[in-house]
């Protein structure tokens, strides 16, 4: 770690690769060569995996992947100090969700108008 953290004449860089689910985040730290693209950075996060058993359920080839929150293709590069993250598919559409919940609460009555905005006046 020494050697990467000095002045830089390595040419390497240092990446994080991120997974998260309900219960655990996983954060792999990896040390990749200046010119490396975020599929061998997800190879050697791989790579560092293997000796942690709930590591299995990470979907290293199937998940979609970002740097920052921003969605990436796995051949594109990475820079020193990125946090590549893999992300886990949404279980449901929140749009959706949110039309059923808004549907049920109509049916139920507990649906509240919304609030009027400050200097607006009502429609009638």
């Amino acid at each position: 770690m020494s050697a990467a953290s000095g002045g830089g004449t390595g040419g390497g860089k240092r990446c994080t690769v991120a997974f998260a689910t309900r219960e655990r985040q996983f954060l792999f730290r990896v040390e990749l060569p200046a010119d490396a693209r975020i599929a061998e950075a997800l190879a050697a996060a791989r790579a560092l995996a293997a000796s942690t058993a709930p590591a299995a359920q990470i979907p290293w080839d199937s998940a979609s992947v970002g740097i920052f929150g921003e969605l990436r293709s796995r051949s594109d590069s990475c820079a020193d100090g990125d946090r590549i993250e893999l992300y886990r598919p949404l279980e449901r559409d929140p749009r959706e969700r949110r039309r059923e919940r808004v549907q049920r609460e109509r049916r139920s009555g507990t649906l509240r108008d919304k609030p009027m905005r400050r200097g607006s006046s009502p429609k009638c």
